[in-house]
């Protein structure tokens, strides 16, 4: 282990909690310990502050508070979102597609559709910047096609998806539902829900708190509650709610979306930073895309070395990184975006995702570049 600070670079899988909101977080939890659906004075105190945060989730995303429901996460969003509408409406059709680059949460909830619930999938292919291609949604397109999910941005390698485009497509060709993952687009790249009927969020990945998501459903959409047992969250997601952290999550966003000009410059200027060093690298090729990309995200390949080799070199010098998406990390499986961008065994194997914050600094991304350096000469293969 190095004797130096450790130096994260794993934003992506997720980030350390605002000061602002831990702080929030210390003060209310030995108080506000009353359940928030009880009429008693405790539980109305902690309901209120509760609506309060949605309301503020809300203003913030441009939608309307009975849009916004808190769940555990954008796992449990995604979920909730992709299989309450094909429930419902399997009545009309039975024929749904996603991309074939999704989070792993989007992907195996289709899977599942397919293999236990007798779905069919469309899983739209990628081009070499991992990005779907139009023209492929709108041959995809069928009557009895009920719901489209299509990533904001791409978890992997950062990719910005033409989900605009995408909407207006579904709009003239089918009456197909549109659900979106924004969990790597919040307070990183400009997004707008107005055109979406779905979406999921995480605060987690934006400096909040582990176990806190959103659900925005636009009225009209017709889908199944998948957990029962309460009146909580107008109907739609039964059980307690974790008051102290749906509270939270309008403070976590506003701290997200207050920053995010000045972020995403800082951001942008690290990300150049670290690919002109790579780019002066033999041996290194770069996976994320040059334009419409998110610059929180670079994905890199290191042509003679396994992705194994340097995760293990980085972690003995404190430096925190990963190869792929973290919820597939311990599968032993290569990244599912660049196997669905066709990118060759070499690149494949010695994948990198760094995952950068504001909380970075050019320093760092230095101290990256150097230990890559010195473990390519080390363990490279000729």
């Amino acid at each position: 282990m190095s004797n130096l600070n450790p130096i994260y670079f794993d934003h992506v899988s997720s980030t350390p909690v605002h000061p602002e909101v831990l702080k929030t977080l210390q003060e209310f939890y030995p108080i506000h310990y009353a359940n928030a659906e009880a009429l008693h004075d405790g539980g109305k105190v902690i309901g209120t502050m509760v609506e309060a945060s949605r309301e503020q989730v809300a203003k913030l995303l441009k939608v309307k508070p009975e849009w916004v429901t808190f769940t555990s996460g954008a796992t449990e969003a995604n979920n909730a979102i992709i299989k309450g509408i094909a429930f419902a409406n399997a009545h009309r059709g039975k024929h749904m597609i996603t991309t074939s680059v999704e989070h792993s949460s989007v992907l195996d909830t289709y899977k599942q559709l397919e293999e236990d619930f007798g779905f069919e999938v469309t899983y739209l292919p990628v081009d070499s910047n991992g990005r779907i291609r139009p023209e492929d949604l709108k041959q995809a397109l069928r009557p009895d096609t009920i719901l489209v999910s299509i990533m904001h941005v791409n978890n992997e390698i950062g990719t910005v998806m033409p989900v605009e485009t995408c909407v207006k497509i579904i709009r003239d060709h089918s009456k197909a539902y549109f659900h979106t993952d924004e969990v790597q687009a919040i307070g990183k790249v400009p997004f707008d829900l107005s055109y979406v009927d779905a979406a999921s969020l995480s605060a987690h990945k934006i400096n909040g708190v582990k176990g806190s998501g959103v659900m925005i459903l636009k009225p009209g959409v017709k889908i199944l509650s998948l957990i029962s047992g309460g009146q909580q969250e107008n109907g739609r997601r039964g059980g307690t709610a974790n008051a102290i952290h749906n509270l939270l999550f309008g403070k976590t966003l506003r701290l997200a979306l207050d920053d995010q000009q000045n972020h995403i410059a800082s951001v942008t200027a690290l990300n150049q930073r670290l690919r002109q060093h790579l780019r002066q690298m033999p041996n290194v090729v770069i996976n994320s895309p040059e334009t419409e990309v998110s610059p929180f995200i670079l994905n890199f390949s290191v042509l003679n070395l396994t992705s194994e080799v340097l995760l293990n070199w980085f972690n003995a010098h404190g430096i925190y990184l990963s190869a792929q998406s973290t919820c597939n990390s311990k599968q032993h499986h290569p990244s599912i975006t660049l196997s669905a961008m066709k990118v060759g065994t070499k690149r494949l194997n010695g994948a990198l995702r760094v995952g950068l914050s504001a909380l970075n600094t050019p320093d760092e991304i230095d101290r990256l570049v150097a230990v890559l350096q010195e473990g390519v000469a080390k363990y490279g293969r000729p």
